[in-house]
């Protein structure tokens, strides 16, 4: 009996957790409608602090900051969009839009033909969802090869034994890609800058060569952490160390 009275109180606290989260969604949107959009921002920083995370909020939140010309966070905001939809398209044309803001314009280091399939193909899905896909061709490679093992008919079973020998191919390949992507976003943490103008030197303290300066919304890569100081790298491949909270990870 406790525990069935355990569970209703669980599920009733969700579901009173989830239609606060929607009536907040709903205000805030309505405040985005009719311009106000400090007052907008507000209410989504109040989802966020309840632990949501989506894709929806962080788009909003993104519009809301590059409607008050703010590039740091409205960049920072479609990027952490971007990191749970890759394909959301609205979110990619929003954020072309906000990068011209930034003033620094850094180019990228040429790829290779395996960073560009990396780039523009296989990180058009997170690790999450190629674990997903992995998942979908293990069920499905095993189905196959049951359907083969209890078929009697010759030409079905070369069929299934075909689809189910390249069905584990994938799985192969995509277990490999998972693994691949989550190292890549392990070990690959991207930031924000977020402070109007900064110095950037090249060792972690104050008095050290200022070699090259950046300014708000210029995405970078944390390589490294000494104290209060980040060690960046850009796309163009320029290193030198920040002061972190000059800068907010995605």
């Amino acid at each position: 009996m406790k525990k069935i009275l355990f569970l209703l109180l669980i599920t009733v606290a969700q579901s009173l957790f989830s239609q606060s989260v929607d009536s907040l969604f709903t205000s805030a949107n309505e405040l985005y409608k009719n311009g106000k959009f400090e007052e907008a921002i507000v209410q989504y920083k109040a989802i966020e602090s309840k632990k949501v995370a989506s894709s929806e909020l962080y788009y909003n939140l993104g519009n809301s900051y590059y409607k008050l010309n703010k590039v740091g966070p409205s960049i920072y905001y479609y990027e952490k969009a971007l990191q749970l939809n890759p394909l959301n398209e609205d979110v990619t044309n929003n954020l072309v839009f906000a990068t011209r803001l930034a003033l620094d314009n850094i180019e990228a280091l040429p790829q290779t033909i395996f960073q560009k399939i990396n780039t523009n193909y296989l990180q058009t899905l997170s690790y999450n969802q190629w674990a997903i896909v992995s998942i979908l061709f293990s069920f499905l490679a095993a189905t196959l090869f049951l359907l083969y093992y209890f078929s009697y008919s010759s030409s079905k079973k070369r069929l299934f034994f075909i689809t189910s020998i390249i069905c584990f191919l994938i799985l192969i390949g995509s277990i490999f890609i998972t693994y691949n992507q989550f190292s890549f976003s392990k070990n690959n943490t991207k930031a924000i800058v977020f402070a109007e103008k900064t110095e950037i030197r090249n060792a972690p303290t104050l008095n050290s060569e200022e070699i090259f300066v950046l300014h708000e919304g210029t995405k970078v890569l944390v390589l490294d952490a000494v104290d209060n100081w980040k060690k960046i790298k850009l796309a163009d491949g320029k290193l030198g160390w920040i002061i972190a909270s000059e800068i907010k990870e995605l």
